[in-house]
C-alpha cells in the first residue's frame, strides 16, 4: 500500500511540475533567438487574401453594437472584407441592434442570418463557413482557395483595426494554417478574480508564443479571435462545446503551423466572480475531454513531436485536479507511517483550509486579499472545474448550447 502510495504522490508531483514548470521552460528554451515574421504580406500589397468574418451571437445586447463598431474600423483592403454574423436563437435585442448598426456600412459586407433556432455556436460556425465559402468561390472566380481565410471571432472580443492584418499576413507563407491574436483583459479590479485570470491569461500567451517560435505547434487558440486558412476549415462535429481546438487541432494534424501573433492585440472584458469564471471553465473542461477522446491517438505510442507538445500543454493540465487529488490522498495513507509525509500532510491540510476560507473571510469584512492567497484559491478552484468537467462530458454531451459569460 505504501509502495503504491508512493508511486501515486510523485507521479502527481511530477505531472503538474511538467506541464506548469519543465514544459514551458523546455518551450522557452528551444525558441530563444526565434522570431516569426519573416515572410508575410506587406499593408499594400496586392495578394492580400480575402477575409471572411465569421461571428456567432447570442444574446449579445450588451455588447454587439461595440462590436460591430470594432469590426467596422478594422483597416484592411476595401473589397477584400465581408462580415457574416449569425444569431444562434436571440431574443433580446441582439438582432435589432445588429440590423440597425449594418444598415449603412455598404452592399454585400454584412451578411445576418438570423436563425430562429438556438443549436450552439459550432452549428451556426459551420452554417457561416460554408456561405462564406460559396460566396467567395461564385464571386472570384479563378481565384486560388488560399488566398480565401476566415476570421472566427466572439461578440466580446474587441479589435484594434490593425489586428485583421496582423494576423492574415502571415499567409503568405504556405505553411502556416492558423494565427492566433494575442488577448488581453480588461476592466481588471483588485476584488474578485479577475487579476488571477488575468496572470494565467498571461503565461498561457506567452507559452504559445514560445511554441509558435520554437515548433509552429501552438497547442489550440484562446479563440476568442483568430484567423484559419479557409480551404483548411472542416465542419465542426456535433455537440462540439470548444470549436477552436477541434478546428486548429486539425490544422496541426495536416502538417500546417499554427502560431501566435503577440503583436495582433484584442481586448475582452475580465471576469469578476468565481462562480461566472467556474461554469465557464467547467464547460471548457468537458469540451476538452471531448477533445481528448477524438485526439486520443496523439497521446499514444509512437512519441511525436505534435503529440508530446498536446500531452504536455494541455492532457496533463486537464487531469490537473485529479493530480491534486492523488497528491493529497496518497500523503494521507504515507503519513501514517512516514513521520516527514505526516508533517506534510497536515501543512497541505492547513494551507487548503487557509485558501479556501480566508477569500470569504476578507470579502465578509471588506478587506483587501492577499494576493498570493487569491491567487492559490483561483487555481484550486479552476481545477475543481476540470473535474467537474470531466463527469460532464463522461455522463456524455447531448447539446452544445451556454450562456453567456458574465462580463464587466
Amino acid at each position: 500500500m505504501q509502495v503504491l502510495a508512493q508511486i501515486i504522490f510523485w507521479g502527481c508531483a511530477l505531472a503538474l511540475a511538467h506541464t506548469y514548470i519543465l514544459y514551458p521552460v523546455i518551450m522557452r528554451w528551444l525558441a530563444r533567438g526565434k522570431q516569426t515574421g519573416q515572410l508575410v504580406f506587406a499593408p499594400d500589397d496586392a495578394g492580400l487574401p480575402f477575409v471572411s468574418v465569421l461571428l456567432s451571437v447570442h444574446n449579445e445586447e450588451r455588447v454587439i453594437a461595440e462590436k460591430i463598431a470594432s469590426l467596422q474600423q478594422l483597416r484592411y483592403p476595401s473589397g477584400k472584407l465581408r462580415i457574416y454574423i449569425g444569431s444562434d436563437g436571440s431574443d433580446d435585442r441582439t438582432n435589432a441592434i445588429i440590423t440597425g448598426s449594418v444598415s449603412g456600412y455598404g452592399a454585400g459586407a454584412f451578411r445576418f442570418f438570423p436563425f430562429q433556432e438556438r443549436r450552439g455556436k459550432p452549428p451556426v460556425i459551420n452554417d457561416l463557413a460554408r456561405k462564406a465559402m460559396e460566396d467567395f468561390s461564385a464571386e472570384a472566380a479563378g481565384s486560388a482557395p488560399g488566398n480565401h481565410c476566415l476570421l472566427l471571432t466572439d461578440a466580446s472580443v474587441m479589435m484594434q483595426p490593425d489586428t485583421l492584418y496582423l494576423l492574415v499576413r502571415h499567409f503568405r507563407n504556405d505553411r502556416i494554417g492558423v494565427v492566433d491574436a494575442h488577448m488581453r483583459n480588461i476592466g481588471l479590479r483588485r476584488e474578485g478574480i479577475s487579476q488571477s485570470e488575468n496572470r494565467y491569461l498571461s503565461g498561457e500567451v506567452q507559452l504559445k508564443h514560445w511554441e509558435s517560435l520554437a515548433w509552429g505547434m501552438m497547442i489550440g487558440p484562446f479563440g476568442g479571435c483568430y484567423a484559419l486558412r479557409a480551404d483548411l476549415f472542416e465542419p465542426v462535429p456535433p455537440h462540439s462545446l470548444v470549436d477552436d481546438f477541434w478546428l486548429v487541432f486539425r490544422v496541426l494534424e495536416r502538417g500546417f503551423s499554427a502560431i501566435n501573433d503577440l503583436e495582433a492585440i484584442c481586448y475582452e472584458a475580465a471576469t469578476h466572480r468565481v462562480k461566472d469564471e467556474y461554469r465557464r471553465k467547467k464547460r471548457i473542461a468537458a469540451g476538452s475531454f471531448q477533445n481528448l477522446a477524438r485526439f486520443r491517438r496523439w497521446v499514444l505510442p509512437p512519441v511525436s513531436r505534435l503529440g508530446f507538445a498536446f500531452f504536455s500543454h494541455k492532457v496533463l493540465r486537464w487531469f490537473g485536479g485529479f493530480f491534486l487529488l492523488g497528491l493529497y490522498f496518497s500523503c494521507a495513507v504515507l503519513a501514517w507511517e512516514n513521520q516527514i509525509f505526516r508533517g506534510l500532510f497536515w501543512m497541505i491540510s492547513a494551507a487548503t483550509a487557509v485558501i479556501l476560507i480566508i477569500p470569504f473571510l476578507l470579502t465578509r469584512f471588506s478587506l483587501k486579499p492577499w494576493a498570493p492567497v487569491k491567487n492559490l484559491a483561483y487555481f484550486l478552484a479552476m481545477n475543481a472545474a476540470l473535474v467537474d468537467g470531466f463527469f460532464k462530458w463522461w455522463r456524455g454531451i447531448r447539446e452544445n448550447t451556454w450562456n453567456r459569460t458574465a462580463r464587466e
